[in-house]
């Protein structure tokens, strides 16, 4: 299995999972001509994309699937609680509706339900015994999922927000509330409590995703994680930060 962060933050958000001969697509919120620039760059062409699953419906993660599927035979992968607003950008012999679990091939998804303010899933991707575990965009992680995202290979995990920034930045009360709440955004310590209950021998790589551009900077994002995960057996050189105009490189567990 082969992971490439092409985005990730408040204003575009799309990774590449590569299983053997099976390229999947977590959302597509960049310029189309953008994903395919960062694609090209590891050999691989738009038509080579075999799904694109789509996590949610806000505009950083689905403004560039419209275009980016355009004279294509790529098929978009959602549950059906999303179905009617995908169904505005793209066309019904695209759409594939998925259960809770699914395969393409011999890769094996499971999606689970976030708590956002709009229907909303993260994903365990397995393939040939390595797993993925990806979570953003939610507000907190119901712990009956912790035994299914536990000592998995890779994270790519969300990681918002400082407290003290957000509450003394220039956002509108009303706004601070939904992003502090439970159908909000997980916060620098939040993640990396999660992260702490998580890792475990089998675990190379964590991605910490989604990073406000307003409400958080580099230097907050590792010091808050590495402060909860003090006591966790893991390799901080393989902590790594995201960036919604910058591609991370592409790494394999």
């Amino acid at each position: 299995m082969k992971v490439k962060i092409i985005s990730s933050g408040s204003k575009a958000n799309c990774t590449l999972v590569s299983c053997g001969e099976v390229n999947i697509l977590i959302d597509a919120g960049p310029t189309a001509a953008f994903i395919t620039s960062e694609l090209e760059k590891e050999n691989i062409s738009k038509n080579d994309i075999d799904v694109i699953i789509i996590t949610h419906t806000h505009s950083d993660h689905i403004k560039g699937l419209k275009s980016f599927i355009k004279n294509t035979n790529i098929k978009v992968c959602i549950t059906e609680d999303i179905l009617r607003e995908i169904m505005k950008i793209v066309p019904a012999s695209q759409i594939k509706l998925i259960d809770d679990k699914f395969k393409i091939n011999d890769v094996n998804i499971e999606m689970l339900m976030m708590s956002h303010d709009v229907p909303c899933h993260g994903m365990v991707i397995e393939y040939h015994n390595k797993e993925l575990v990806y979570i953003t965009d939610t507000g907190y992680v119901n712990k009956k999922y912790l035994p299914k995202i536990t000592d998995k290979d890779l994270y790519i995990m969300e990681s918002n927000y400082n407290e003290k920034m957000l509450m003394e930045g220039s956002y509108p009360y009303q706004t601070k509330q939904r992003i502090l709440s439970d159908s909000g955004h997980m916060s620098n310590r939040y993640a990396g409590a999660l992260l702490a209950k998580c890792i475990g021998p089998r675990t190379k790589y964590v991605y910490l995703a989604h990073i406000s551009e307003n409400n958080n900077t580099k230097e907050l994002v590792l010091e808050e994680v590495k402060e909860e995960l003090k006591d966790v057996d893991f390799n901080f050189d393989n902590l790594v930060l995201t960036y919604q105009n910058q591609a991370c490189e592409m790494v394999e567990i």
